[in-house]
């Protein structure tokens, strides 16, 4: 299952115009508010050298890259956890992913509206943080009610719940994100069904113009919003949602001139997708041979049995041992008997914890 990203922000913060350049969707994007109104859901396969090399090696037939599921959702208003706007139904639609894109503007246009009028990222921030927030008070709230209830029948699960809820209560209504109270994994789990918001892992896209690009997290405005995400656990990846639209539009070998031209190294995409990856704890295996060559995304800590599961359920049901190499070894020593032959291929069994770019061959029997 891909790993998948809500997309947030006010109106006209630039949401569709990234979300169009990060998929190829073709979403909407316009200078009016609310001109998304179903999320728009696009897949992206995540940019992996490691990938393109094995790839160069086994010339295969096919290839499958990891991919990211990106959810646009329409840009939310003040009061939007109240309804306003079209509120709460925009807020449901990014209850189940896995994390939280926050959009925020952070160059001049004339030409583009902005709803408050000027432009000032720390206040954009803490109105779409506002929503969350109030969203989710809703949501504990009302479990709290059900939990006493509950818990004053002797339930024991309902009365740690309790305890739970109300150790974070004061924190949230002080306007702290989830995840800044130091909840621990235990209590992460067992709010888990509740899918709050701002219990989620969050990034922030900090959206600037082609002149503010080289100066990154040093640009005035870039910097203050680093330090506000800073202070609440979250990351930024400063990108050009103009930027990333036009290279979608060219061939690859035109983006790499593109992209010297303007100084950069690597579309805006591929920091996106890493640091939601760090976020999450993410890593990637590789099976690979004249076939298919393909990524596989799996948590960081992931035995191997459990790896090859993601693969079929067989493989894991039967699983017997696995065959191991690291992909750079692999690529420089040109072929897996190469790797054998110098003792370079290691034969792992149920309690190897994968390694990312691991390149992974399992043996199972059923």
């Amino acid at each position: 299952m891909s790993l998948s990203i809500g997309i947030v922000g006010l109106p006209n913060v630039g949401k569709s115009t990234l979300f169009n350049a990060l998929s190829g969707a073709g979403a909407e994007a316009a200078n009016y508010p609310f001109c998304t109104i179903d999320p728009n859901v696009g897949m992206v396969g995540v940019p992996d050298r490691r990938l393109d090399r094995l790839v160069e090696m086994f010339r295969p037939k096919s290839i499958v890259a990891a991919t990211a599921e990106f959810l646009d959702i329409a840009g939310l208003v003040k009061g939007a956890s109240q309804g306003e706007g079209l509120g709460n139904q925009f807020l449901a639609h990014i209850r189940g992913v896995d994390a939280v894109l926050h959009v925020v503007r952070c160059f001049e246009d004339d030409e583009v509206v902005h709803v408050s009028g000027q432009i000032d990222p720390i206040d954009d921030a803490e109105t779409i943080m506002t929503e969350l927030l109030l969203r989710d008070l809703q949501s504990v709230e009302q479990r709290l009610d059900k939990a006493r209830k509950a818990a004053r029948g002797g339930d024991a699960d309902e009365k740690r719940m309790v305890a739970l809820v109300e150790s974070v209560l004061p924190g949230m209504q002080a306007g702290r994100p989830l995840r800044s109270l130091g909840l621990d994994a235990e209590q992460l789990i067992l709010l888990e069904p509740l899918q709050l918001l701002t219990a989620k892992p969050a990034m922030y896209a900090a959206n600037v113009s082609e002149a503010q690009l080289a100066a990154g997290l040093d640009d005035p405005l870039v910097a203050r919003l680093a330090e506000k995400a800073h202070a609440e656990g979250a990351e930024v990846v400063v990108v050009s949602a103009r930027i990333e639209a036009e290279l979608q539009a060219l061939e690859p070998t035109e983006r790499a001139e593109f992209l010297e031209s303007l100084g950069i190294e690597e579309p805006g995409l591929n920091r996106l997708i890493r640091c939601a990856y760090s976020l999450l704890g993410m890593i990637t295996f590789f099976t690979a041979g004249e076939k298919e060559v393909r990524a596989w995304e799996i948590r960081s800590g992931t035995r191997a049995p459990q790896a090859a599961g993601k693969i079929h359920s067989d493989f894991e049901r039967g699983f017997i041992r696995a065959e191991v190499v690291p992909w750079q070894t692999l690529v420089e020593l040109g072929s897996e008997s190469a790797a054998r032959a110098k003792g370079l291929l290691r034969v792992e069994g149920r309690d190897y914890v994968v390694a990312d770019g691991d390149v992974m061959h399992f043996r199972f029997n059923v």
